[in-house]
């Protein structure tokens, strides 16, 4: 088993552990507020255990999520199943509103001509700190839960346990003002009860909404952006897009590169840039697509270039000419030695054609085909006394040429295609690759006029 799907089935793991303790403490609290609210008729005790009632449906509910938001990514559902958290948070939104609602209700019943006796107990007093004291454990242990494993459904859940918590102070400053002689402070702890029901719902619905809308997280945008600022190659990022599904961050966006970048490395800065955002943003899943641009610096050599290379042929000796307002562009195209002239004119006049409708309908364009060798052939090395006698004929036809010197390690193999002869020689480090070029083609030319049989003279010029 890799390590990311170790770290997986841990995350799920931590998340069903904590689902199910906030379960056992949600169903220990709603029993003991309804018993001390039934027992004392206390409408700011009661509304509260059914606060907790509805928390235990919600847990029950957040619970149910997490196990189908664990199933992993199939062929209806692409992007996984954890949106089903936000679906459960969402239903303890609505859950939340509706206690709101009948809470405020009864306490304006009650505040205006419906009063009900409120008994006031030391045991319920003692009752309503011990759910405070669980409530404050429950929601810090829930939240660090769902920080770590990012779910929205325990942050529900933590959310709902500070909501508790706040709401059970309202509830245990009513008593003590009943017990003090002030009888309406029950349903007015009632109504703060509803008031911290109310805005948990609020800022939980508000979460939740935005998820479900794919909603981009404050600041995910700017950091893909700097990470694609930094990474050498991009020009610049397009239709940047995230959104959140459980843990998981999909992150999507159009790599602008020069159009005149070799394949291979274009798909290096791609991945390069990927692995800055999977650094800056750890849960990130990336998805990048590569978008080729023109530059404005781009030559007609460089666009030639590029010609060739989406067509998949091999050109070289490209040559632009300046005819007063015109451009003449001749290079060699380079084909299978044993490809017929037919095929290879097609692949010619493609390529012309190509040229054109990328620098223009007036621009002249013309190709040399030239066969190359398109795979490997077998040889052997000659004998001592011939590489000797090639050897000889080297220095001699170069002793009195100072532009290649010092020929050395020559050697010298025999083909199907016949003699292959290559050589190491030293040339002046000032002097210009093209007369360097210039003086090996000349000195090609010299030794097969020599030594007829061999093929190829390939020689590397070092300063």
């Amino acid at each position: 088993m890799n390590t990311a799907s170790q770290m997986d089935k841990d995350t799920n793991a931590e998340k069903r552990s904590a689902a199910l303790w906030s379960i056992v403490a949600s169903a220990v609290l709603t029993i003991a507020k309804l018993v001390a609210g039934l027992a004392t008729g206390s409408l700011g005790l009661l509304s509260d255990a059914v606060h907790s009632l509805i928390d235990l449906g919600a847990t029950g509910i957040t619970y149910w999520a997490i196990r189908i938001a664990e199933r992993p990514a199939d062929t209806r559902h692409h992007y996984g199943h954890a949106k089903i958290e936000s679906v459960a948070a969402l239903v303890e939104t609505g859950l939340l509103f509706v206690t709101a609602i009948g809470v405020v209700v009864e306490a304006i019943r009650r505040l205006f001509g419906h009063e009900a006796p409120v008994t006031v107990t030391w045991w319920a007093i003692a009752l309503i700190l011990a759910a405070i004291a669980i409530d404050f454990f429950r929601a810090r242990s829930l939240d660090a839960t769902a920080k770590r494993t990012n779910s929205v459904a325990l942050e529900a859940d933590a959310l709902h346990f500070s909501s508790d918590m706040l709401s059970s102070i309202a509830v245990l400053a009513g008593l003590v003002l009943v017990a003090l002689g002030y009888a309406w402070a029950d349903a007015l702890a009632a109504v703060f009860v509803a008031a911290f029901i109310g805005l948990a719902g609020w800022r939980l619905g508000s979460r939740t909404i935005d998820m479900l809308m794919d909603a981009a997280p404050d600041g995910v945008i700017e950091r893909v952006e700097a990470a694609g600022q930094a990474t050498q190659g991009v020009l610049w990022l397009e239709r940047v897009r995230a959104r959140p599904a459980g843990a998981t961050l999909f992150v999507e966006a159009q790599v602008a590169v020069p159009r005149t970048l070799p394949f291979d490395r274009a798909t290096a800065v791609k991945n390069a840039l990927a692995d800055a955002i999977r650094l800056e943003l750890p849960s990130a899943d990336v998805s990048l697509s590569l978008l080729p641009v023109e530059l404005d610096d781009e030559t007609a050599f460089d666009k030639v270039l590029l010609v060739a290379s989406r067509q998949g042929v091999a050109v070289h000796h490209v040559t632009i000419q300046h005819i007063a307002e015109k451009l003449a562009v001749s290079l060699d195209l380079e084909v299978d030695g044993a490809m017929p002239l037919g095929e290879a004119h097609v692949l010619a006049s493609r390529l012309e054609d190509a040229i054109l409708a990328e620098l223009g309908a007036d621009v002249e364009a013309e190709s040399h085909i030239e066969p190359m060798l398109v795979s490997a052939v077998s040889g052997e090395d000659v004998p001592a006394a011939e590489l000797a006698r090639i050897e000889a004929v080297l220095h001699e036809l170069t002793a009195s040429d100072m532009r290649l010197t010092n020929i050395h390690d020559v050697r010298a193999r025999r083909s199907p295609l016949g003699l292959l002869v290559t050589i190491h020689c030293q040339s002046s480090p000032l002097a210009i690759v093209q007369a360097v070029h210039d003086a090996m083609q000349d000195l090609e030319l010299r030794f097969q006029s020599r030594m007829p049989e061999v093929k190829r003279l390939i020689g590397h010029a070092e300063p």
